[in-house]
Order: C-alpha cells, then structure tokens, then sequence
C-alpha cells in the first residue's frame, strides 16, 4: 500500500512538471514567433504532448473522456462534418499530392491544438499567465522598436529585412493578448493584465499588418459592445457579422470593386486594397461558375490550374496563381463549395451558442476573439496555415482557462523542469 502510494506520489510530482513545461511553452508562444515567425506549430504541439503525457501520468482512466466528449456535442459532430467533407473533396481534386500536403501541415497542428484546448485548462501552472505577459511585452516592445530602428534585430541576426516578418508575431498577439488579460484579471494581476493589452496593442498598430490592426479594432469594438448591451444582442451582432462573412464572401469582390471610393484605396495602397479586390472577384467568378462542391481542399496554391479556372474570363484567371484568395470565407467556398461553405457556418453558429452560455465578461471576452479572428480572416492568408491554427488553438486556450474554476484557488506548481 505504501509503494502503491509512493508510486501515486510521484506520478502526481512527473505530471506536474510536465504541465509546468507545457504551460511555459504555450505562454512564450508570442515571443517565439518574434523570434521566429514560423514557430507556433512546434510549440503547440510540443505543449500539447506535455499535456498529454501529464494526463496520463495524472489520471489515465479519464483522459479518452476528455478527449472524445467534445466531439460527441453538436459543435463538435459539425465539426468533423466539415473535416469529412474536406476529405471526400479528394475525390475531385485535380491535384491530390497537394492537397494531401495542405492536410498534412493542416491537420497535426488541429489535433495539437485541440489537445490543449481539451487538457491544459485547469492544468495551467500559476507562473504561466505572468510569464505570458512578459512574453506579450517583449512581443510588442521588440516589433516596435525592430520596425523604429529599420529592422536592426533582422539585420543582426542574418535575416530577411522586410518589415512584413513581423506580420504573423503582430496577428498572433491579437489573438492572445486579450485571453492571457483574462486570466490575469481573474488572478487578480490586473496591473499585468493592461500592460498586456497594451503592449499587445503596440506591437499591432507599430506592424505593417492592416489585418492586424482591422482584427484588433474589431475585437475591441465587439468587445465593448458586448459588455455594455444585453447578452442577445451581443451574439446576434457577432452571429450577423459571422453569416455575412459567410455568405458574402463569393461576391466580396464584386461588392467592393463597385463601393469602394478611390481615396480608400490611396489610404490602404501599403496593405495593396487594389490587388485584393482583384483576387476576391477572381475567385468569386470561379466560385459562380462551380458553386456545388469546389475545386476541392487545398488546392488554392495551383487554383489556376484547376479545371474550373478555365471556365472563367481570361483577365480573371491571372490572379487565380497568387496561392490563395486572401480571405478565408472565400476559400473554403472555392476549394469546398456549397456544403463546405454551410458546414462551416453551421459551427460557426453552433460556436456562438457556446458562447451565449458563458458569464460576462468571458462571454465580452470571447466575442471579442470571434470578431477579431473573423475580421482577420475575411481579409488575410491561408486558412489552412498552420500558424493561424496554432494561434488560434492558445488563444482559445487561454479563454477556456480564465474559464476554469481553478483559475483563482490553483496552487502555486513547480516551475518548468
């Protein structure tokens, strides 16, 4: 009984360490990808695995529960809808090798980022959320001051000068600037909490990135708004705006050629609003011409080539060979179709419920996130980018663990090993 009781002891003391390491993986995640701007699928997934482990280490029995309820839930059954279909599009796909290339970068940091948001909330260290403060400082003190100084730390260290490298860092604090606040606010580190907000906010409006600077503007204007009006509308603002994205994306282009004023577009000239509104009419011609299943997934990097493109105007399938239609919404119309399309709205609406049950102010909190990462995608990258995912993934980590009841009585664990 003894041993049996040591051996529970020290189980107990390995899980530990291994949630004290994953916890400080995921809170430098926004200072890595300063650093490196392609790091985020490593460390979600290396946080991830100590996570893992640490359950199994912790309490074997009640970690396939964990991980399989989620899916059984109506958001979770649409979820996998949706993977379905992006996997049946194989089947017409003109170029599977890329596609499977897609999936492959894909898929591995969706799993890693659903095994955080299922075992780290709860199993967060104490030291974690203030060393991801620390981390979101530094983020945005060394955006601004690289971008002041014209890029003195990329010319150090031997890399590319070009002000965009700090695009993905930008977007990335966006997402998990806001989260980590959170849970510094319920911790009651609420000095921590605004120098987190605002030297998040700094490294975005120093960058470059007009996505970065549109998802923090929305984030923080849904947020607002959240706060002050009644939950209903809240969610009723956030799921308009979402089902507008959705169904407008086709036609975004067209939309924008025809109300967009010419003085926008000297205003936007950095963040190239000529180029985009080319590509999105592009793709929403494509998108007009095979509505009912897409070229299928993962094919945006070739869409010129699809057979479909040469269904389309000339002048319109020159933009089709820039990799991807710069809004996400638009993507998974073109390359999954109708059902893609309905399937996605459908867990984006089932999200919201999610949502609507929540407390205030995670519930502000939350549509804040929503509208921030809605707004990025509508206008920015490769849905299927592992980094976004990875972002995307520790954001909603950080959300479900300002969540937790344990966020306030959690004892102080062990720092990383």
């Amino acid at each position: 009984m003894r041993a049996r009781s040591n051996g529970h002891v020290a189980s107990e003391k390995l899980a530990n360490r291994l949630y004290a390491a994953g916890a400080a993986l995921l809170a430098v995640l926004p200072l890595a990808m300063v650093l490196a701007n392609r790091s985020s699928p490593a460390i979600i997934a290396l946080a991830a695995l100590a996570f893992l482990v640490g359950c199994f280490f912790e309490d074997r029995r009640t970690l396939a529960p964990r991980l399989l309820t989620p899916l059984g839930t109506p958001l979770g059954i649409a979820a996998l809808a949706f993977l379905a279909w992006c996997l049946v599009s194989f089947a017409w796909s003109p170029f599977p090798s890329a596609s499977l290339r897609v999936l492959g970068e894909f898929l591995p940091t969706l799993m890693a980022a659903y095994l955080l948001t299922c075992l780290a909330p709860g199993r967060i260290s104490a030291f974690a959320p203030r060393l991801a403060a620390g981390a979101i400082v530094l983020a945005g003190l060394i955006i601004a001051l690289d971008l002041a100084s014209d890029l003195a730390l990329e010319r150090a260290l031997g890399r590319r000068v070009a002000a965009f490298v700090h695009n993905r860092p930008a977007l990335t604090l966006d997402l998990v600037a806001g989260p980590v606040a959170l849970v510094l606010w319920r911790t009651r580190a609420r000095g921590l909490a605004i120098a987190t907000l605002v030297f998040g906010a700094l490294g975005v409006l120093r960058s470059i990135s007009g996505a970065a600077q549109l998802g923090l503007l929305a984030g923080a204007g849904l947020f607002g708004l959240a706060r002050l009006l009644p939950r209903r509308v809240g969610i009723g603002l956030a799921g308009i705006g979402l089902g507008i994205a959705v169904a407008l994306a086709p036609v975004e282009g067209d939309l924008l050629a025809k109300v967009m004023p010419e003085a926008a577009h000297e205003r936007l000239v950095q963040s190239s609003s000529r180029a985009r509104v080319a590509i999105a009419r592009s793709f929403g011609a494509v998108v007009a011409a095979d509505p009912w299943r897409g070229a299928g997934f993962g094919t945006s990097a070739r869409f010129a080539e699809t057979p479909v493109a040469g269904t389309v105007e000339p002048e319109m399938r020159i933009l089709l060979g820039v990799g991807h239609p710069h809004n996400s919404f638009l993507q998974v119309w073109a390359e999954l179709g109708l059902p893609g399309a309905c399937l996605a709205a459908l867990v984006l609406m089932l999200m919201l419920g999610r949502i609507a049950a929540l407390p205030q102010p995670d519930r502000a909190a939350a549509l804040g996130l929503v509208a921030c990462a809605a707004s990025i995608a509508f206008v920015e990258h490769n849905g299927w980018a592992a980094w976004w995912t990875a972002g995307l993934g520790a954001a909603i980590t950080w959300m479900r663990e300002a969540a937790t009841p344990h966020t306030e009585t959690r004892p102080e664990m062990d720092g990383p090993a």
